[in-house]
């Protein structure tokens, strides 16, 4: 046990006793070469801990306690009892909401409502999927009078699972919660940047009595654990959530390696559409929530922000002014609404889409500036006067930054909403029924939200279009990523073949 934990402490929790090593079989262990890597405080910059680094050693023998697992006790397990077990974990994830939420807070800079907020969604998720554990089922097709022929349901296998670091533990929970209701065995990698919830996650596996091997957790680079993973013989399905271009890497070690199962959870360049009949008091309060959720650091963020032409002026003045009581500071003080970014990485990425949108031409309405002298704040950034072929209207940009342009009519705003690589979701805000139906249909996209923004639910799918993604998450869509069908003939009586 010596150095696998830290003594560490939060503002919103106290003290508590930090996992840094890796999870492999239900227990806590050095990394094989022994490197480690430091976490960092996106509000202060400074070093929070350290912890163990998978490399492909450490992967390998992650994958082997998975493999191990799935096919020896895991696979006799009843789904009643894997409902049961992801039921536990959701309970236990309820009674330490406030611990995970704070350490939440912690490395990744988020509001601590909104990571209480997420915890919540967790529980909601691990519950749900517990439910759908002894639910999955297949059928029987009647073919001919001298055949038995039913369809099984059953597990891929071994699952390397990759989540990014914007929503650590929302993401920990939607990938586990799916695959162990469907009977797989796990071997999740956490974003490099964001480990430590993951890690206190981890502890609740075994007190919720899950074996050994089930669910692993790793905290790596993606370059070296997250290749590892994604290229290995003995991976059956890859899940990933992150970046378009890394999803593109996904695809190819797959291919390259096994062929095996893949979805994707990639970008987004959502168009955020206001008609001249919206509630216009709802309306600015939702695209408020839109894009500066989070700090901007979501995939779904509705970045592209087009108001007709109307109420354009007014929209812009009254957006302006909501944007600008958005409270950006301290995650663990009450009235915070926007953190810091996750990185100076991603702080510099940030930066540099507000120069071009600058050196394009394009009006700063608020923002686009640093906020303090610590930590990795940036101001809500509103732009104005902005082209559909400015690389701020095109390109995921992952921070606290919108783009707001004028349309005319329903078919414009369709048109130009559709004119994108990505395709994960968008909004409208009407008070029109014919016009929230016809414009949610014609959006390729795979959410559409009406009068409303950023309302996920473990019951509703979740995924993308064209560079968007493959496959679903939540809902009875994302069983299927884990799921293989198996049919079977059985000849009746003693006919022979002639």
């Amino acid at each position: 046990m010596s150095g696998l934990f830290v003594e560490l402490k939060t503002p919103h929790s106290g003290k508590y006793m930090q996992p840094t090593g890796l999870f492999i079989n239900n227990e806590f262990v050095k990394g094989v070469d022994g490197k480690t890597f430091e976490v960092i405080n996106p509000s202060t910059e400074k070093v929070i801990t350290s912890v163990h680094e998978a490399t492909e050693k450490d992967v390998d023998i992650a994958v082997s306690a998975a493999r191990k697992a799935f096919d020896g006790p895991w696979r006799k397990e009843t789904p009643e009892n894997r409902g049961k077990l992801l039921v536990k974990l959701a309970d236990l994830f309820e009674k330490n909401l406030d611990l995970l939420a704070a350490v939440e807070s912690l490395d990744n800079g988020k509001a601590i409502s909104m990571a209480k907020a997420d915890i919540g969604m967790c529980v909601g998720c691990l519950r749900y999927y517990g439910g759908w554990a002894d639910k999955i089922t297949g059928k029987v097709i009647d073919t001919t009078p001298d055949t038995f022929n039913y369809i099984r349901k059953e597990p891929v296998g071994v699952c390397g699972q990759i989540i990014p670091w914007n929503f650590p533990l929302l993401m920990w929970a939607w990938k586990i919660g799916p695959a162990v209701a469907c009977g797989n065995t796990v071997v999740l990698k956490m974003a490099e940047q964001t480990p430590l919830g993951g890690l206190v996650a981890a502890q609740l596996i075994k007190e919720a009595g899950f074996p050994p091997g089930v669910v692993n957790v790793i905290s790596g680079f993606g370059k070296i654990a997250g290749a590892a993973l994604t290229s290995h013989i003995d991976v059956d399905k890859v899940a990933f959530t992150g970046s378009t271009v890394v999803g593109r890497t996904v695809l190819r070690a797959a291919a390259s390696s096994n062929l095996k199962k893949v979805t994707l959870e990639l970008g987004g360049k959502s168009p955020n559409i206001v008609f001249e009949d919206a509630d216009i008091d709802n309306a600015i309060s939702w695209v408020n929530f839109g894009i500066f959720f989070n700090s901007g650091q979501c995939c779904c963020a509705g970045s592209r922000i087009y108001v007709q032409e109307g109420i354009y002026d007014k929209f812009v003045q009254r957006f302006k002014e909501r944007a600008l009581k958005n409270v950006v500071g301290d995650p663990f003080a009450r009235d915070t609404f926007q953190g810091p970014l996750v990185s100076q990485v991603q702080f510099d990425r940030v930066m540099s889409y507000i120069k071009a949108g600058k050196d394009a031409g394009a009006k700063v309405e608020i923002g686009g500036k640093r906020k303090g002298e610590k930590g990795y704040f940036i101001e809500p950034t509103i732009f104005s006067n902005v082209s559909e072929e400015m690389s701020i209207m095109q390109e995921e940009i992952f921070g606290p930054v919108c783009s707001i342009s004028k349309f005319k009519t329903k078919d414009e705003v369709i048109a130009v909403a559709n004119k994108s690589n990505y395709g994960l979701a968008a909004a409208v805000h009407t008070k029109n029924l014919n016009t929230a139906i016809d414009v949610s249909n014609a959006l390729r996209t795979g959410t559409v939200w009406v009068n409303t923004y950023n309302t996920l639910h473990h019951q509703m799918p979740f995924g993308g279009y064209k560079e968007s993604g493959i496959g679903r998450e939540l809902g009875e869509a994302a069983l299927d990523n884990y799921l293989q069908t198996k049919s079977v003939t059985i000849r009746l009586g003693n006919a022979l073949f002639v």
